[in-house]
């Protein structure tokens, strides 16, 4: 049973989003989650999805679709893109939901990026990617 299963607080995980330019000159926004432990993490899980009001006001609710994406492993000090993310949805709630290993120890942690947090003013320097974006813990 789910109750039974001892869930120790995450650590050394992050979710970020960050912005990259590409060859055109444009624009690319990607999920990233980096693995800031001295040991590798395992049977990674993330699911991610957009919820809240639109942009036309609070009486008209939007989602996006639910996302799932399966890494067998995340080696220590290393990171992997989980998926591109468009600018039009940072008005929503993003809800990036990790699961994974460490040894036979199951992890689990939402990061939510709440609206209009994914802005120019809150884009710092992210280190191991040598990118600019917003980093949750």
């Amino acid at each position: 049973m789910k109750k039974d299963i001892i869930f120790h607080p995450v650590k050394g995980i992050q979710v970020a989003i960050v912005r990259s330019i590409n060859a055109e000159e444009g624009e690319e926004w990607n999920v990233i989650v980096i693995n800031k432990n001295d040991e590798p993490v395992t049977n990674v899980f993330v699911t991610s999805k957009g919820y809240g009001n639109s942009e036309l006001g609070n009486d008209f609710n939007q989602k996006t679709s639910t996302l799932r994406h399966f890494f067998a492993e995340i080696a220590a000090g290393a990171h992997v893109v989980v998926e591109p993310i468009m600018p039009d949805v940072f008005h929503l709630n993003n809800e990036f939901w990790v699961s994974y290993f460490i040894g036979n120890q199951i992890y689990d942690k939402k990061f939510i990026f709440v609206p209009d947090s994914i802005i120019e003013a809150n884009l710092i320097p992210i280190e191991p990617l040598g990118l600019q974006g917003v980093l949750h813990e």
